[in-house]
């Protein structure tokens, strides 16, 4: 019978090794922190223009931004995941953390498909645009529970960035 000594939280060792050789884990480091900072720009135009009525073209093209920073991250999360787990996807470590990442990809999609149709006015398109940046935060929140998991679990002379993958 199995215990749960068999098979730690988050990595094996073997997938520890992958993750702090993979070039993926320092990519997911920059790419995180990056998406964060546009979101947080965004969020705030968005805001301003639901509030006020103004800035629209700012706003719409930060969100373009911040999607297309998600696809980047993503895409090369993917990559990482693979790297490490074997799959492109929904490996058991993260697999809750994939399924909210997709819903977060499907409300971004939509939103530029909103945009671009003109299926949306501008309120609709800044309300789209806060429905994916909380579930965006959701899913953040995952990832930052699952960064704080791989760096109680890392060895004691990890290096830093080794724990980062975890952010993915």
């Amino acid at each position: 019978m199995a215990t749960s000594t068999d098979r730690p939280f988050l990595y094996s060792e073997a997938e520890r090794r992958r993750r702090d050789a993979s070039p993926w884990t320092l990519v997911q480091g920059v790419l995180a922190p990056l998406q964060f900072a546009i979101f947080l720009v965004s969020l705030a135009l968005v805001s301003r223009t639901l509030a006020t009525g103004e800035g629209v073209e700012l706003a719409n093209a930060s969100v373009v931004a911040k999607t297309l920073a998600l696809y980047a991250i993503m895409v090369t999360g993917s990559l990482w995941e693979k790297a490490v787990f074997g799959r492109y996807l929904f490996a058991p470590a993260f697999l809750w953390e994939d399924v909210v990442s997709m819903l977060v990809l499907a409300l971004h999609t939509a939103y530029l498909v909103a945009l671009a149709t003109g299926a949306l006015g501008t309120a609709g398109l800044m309300l789209l645009a806060l429905s994916a940046y909380a579930t965006y935060l959701v899913n953040a929140g995952q990832f930052l529970l699952k960064l704080r998991a791989a760096r109680l679990q890392a060895p004691e002379k990890a290096p830093l960035t080794s724990a980062m993958g975890a952010a993915r």
